[in-house]
């Protein structure tokens, strides 16, 4: 088997985020999260609308839905 096939089959997927849209240019986003931080995304959307981003690409709507944050 390939090693670099057997070292990444052991990293974790990168986690998916829910946040809102603060900034959208040119196909790039600002997304702002729950726990106050923010990613840049690669997507289209619009300034306050709410989406999931996984590992820098947006990947869709977000249900507008209270969020809580907990932190461990």
């Amino acid at each position: 088997m390939n090693p670099y096939k057997m070292l990444k089959s052991l990293l974790p997927d990168p986690p998916l985020l829910a946040g809102t849209v603060i900034a959208a240019a040119n196909g790039t986003c600002i997304v702002a999260l729950p726990d106050g931080g923010t990613v840049q995304a690669r997507g289209d959307a619009q300034v306050s609308d709410r989406v999931f981003v996984r590992d820098g690409a947006i990947e869709g709507p977000a249900p507008a839905l209270p969020i809580e944050v907990i932190e461990v």
